[in-house]
């Protein structure tokens, strides 16, 4: 027999994570189901530093007081909201305690399967358990979305690797590898290749690699003037890109696709000028022409320079930080049926102000929205906005004569989650 519920939350990333919090601060009837931090945890390199400042990488609960910088002074971690790196273990860190706090009741579990019911959704988990809900919101992360270049597709999987498969880079010591890419992915992965002992290089199809610069700290008036700090970094177009996400919803489609595909590009932390300077060959400009599988398990990359010259490469293995793009029709669990009935424009849900799919019922958040509110959607810091939203949209707040049945209401809830907490 199915059981039912109000809200099904999938994922459990900051949005999941922030989207929960909020939802259970109203006392909805919610379930929120996935691994805590499962991207970040599993599918980033060791090692790696965060290219968002430390104040702009919060997971957002109701009340806004379980922030990073409150997290590390808990546990006497070096932070500072500018000019200091945040590990990627110290966010993974903060992340499962939020969930601990905030979203203790979580469903450790993964969605594989969401088809139309008569009354909202059937949902079935990798478990077997089938239940429904009447909403569902999807916070699925980057995780379905990888990207590599076509031209390596016919490689043997071995030898051919996107960067979130890298966790450990020690067994290619003494090995010969190329990085693609010119972003954080592609620069991060050469450096802790290089670090490990690796022979490593580094190929971009942009002329030159782009790494920001540290600002100068504190900031002087002018600069301020100049470029106002935003959780994207300081600049006036970052700063309407985050303070203003409903006005970005409701600009014209190719104003929003242009500023979404084009703004903040591929670009390395200023904490990674060092690493990277000099250590290791890089060649800039160049794209993949052609690989060819070569004896002793070895790949040949042709390269195409845009001066039209032409070169090869030869490496035992090809590491791919060329990022990620969303695309509906890599969700495996989205069943057709379903599917069918989404809107989209670029290979990304059209969605209202309120993150719903042209499905009633059906939201999306995190980077599968970037294209409906904006490129701050693409990161953690984007998260507070979405949470905020969505759990007034989906839980009014009830009108003063309503309280008392809500009060009435509470401990049935409460039943319900410890049961399906003591079951999932």
């Amino acid at each position: 027999m199915r059981t039912s519920t109000d809200i099904a939350v999938i994922g459990a990333g900051p949005y999941g994570l922030s989207i929960g919090a909020h939802l259970h601060a109203r006392g909805a009837d919610v379930r929120v189901i996935g691994h805590p931090m499962q991207t970040w945890l599993t599918e980033t390199p060791k090692g790696m530093m965060l290219k968002s400042d430390g104040f702009a990488s919060n997971i957002a609960d109701a009340e806004g007081q379980f922030t990073l910088a409150r997290f590390c002074a808990d546990h006497q971690i070096p932070y500072q909201d500018l000019g200091l790196p945040v590990k990627v273990e110290t966010f993974c860190e903060y992340g499962l305690e939020f969930q601990q706090r905030f979203v203790p009741i979580l469903e450790r579990q993964k969605l594989v399967g969401l088809e139309p019911a008569p009354a909202g959704f059937a949902l079935t988990l990798d478990s077997g358990e089938e239940f429904t809900a009447r909403r569902v919101v999807l916070a699925l992360g980057i995780s379905y979305f990888r990207y590599m270049p076509p031209e390596l597709a016919h490689l043997p999987a071995e030898l051919v690797t996107h960067s979130a498969e890298h966790q450990e880079v020690d067994e290619f010591k003494g090995r010969e590898v190329a990085v693609l890419g010119a972003g954080a992915s592609a620069t991060n992965l050469a450096t802790l290749f290089n670090e490990s002992g690796a022979a490593v290089q580094l190929i971009t199809r942009r002329r030159e690699i782009e790494i920001h610069t540290l600002m100068r700290l504190p900031r002087p008036l002018i600069d301020r003037i100049r470029a106002p700090l935003s959780p994207l970094g300081p600049s006036w177009r970052s700063k309407f890109c985050t303070d203003a996400p409903l006005l970005f919803h409701f600009l014209p489609q190719y104003k929003r696709l242009r500023i979404v595909r084009n703004h903040l590009g591929p670009a390395a932390g200023w904490f990674m000028r060092d690493k990277l300077i000099g250590k290791f060959p890089m060649l800039l400009g160049y794209r993949i022409a052609a690989a060819k599988l070569r004896p002793n398990a070895r790949v040949e990359l042709q390269l195409a320079g845009h001066d039209g010259s032409a070169r090869s490469v030869t490496v035992d293995h090809v590491a791919c930080g060329t990022g990620f793009r969303v695309d509906l029709s890599k969700i495996a669990c989205l069943g057709e049926a379903v599917r069918a009935q989404i809107r989209t424009e670029a290979a990304t849900p059209i969605l209202s102000s309120r993150f719903e799919s042209s499905v009633p019922g059906l939201y999306f958040t995190g980077p599968a929205s970037a294209n409906s509110f904006g490129p701050m959607f693409r990161f953690a810091c984007g998260a507070k906005f979405t949470a905020r939203r969505l759990a007034r949209h989906l839980v009014p707040r009830p009108a003063r004569r309503d309280l008392h049945e809500i009060e009435a209401a509470a401990p049935l809830v409460a039943g319900n989650l410890a049961e399906r907490a003591g079951t999932g």
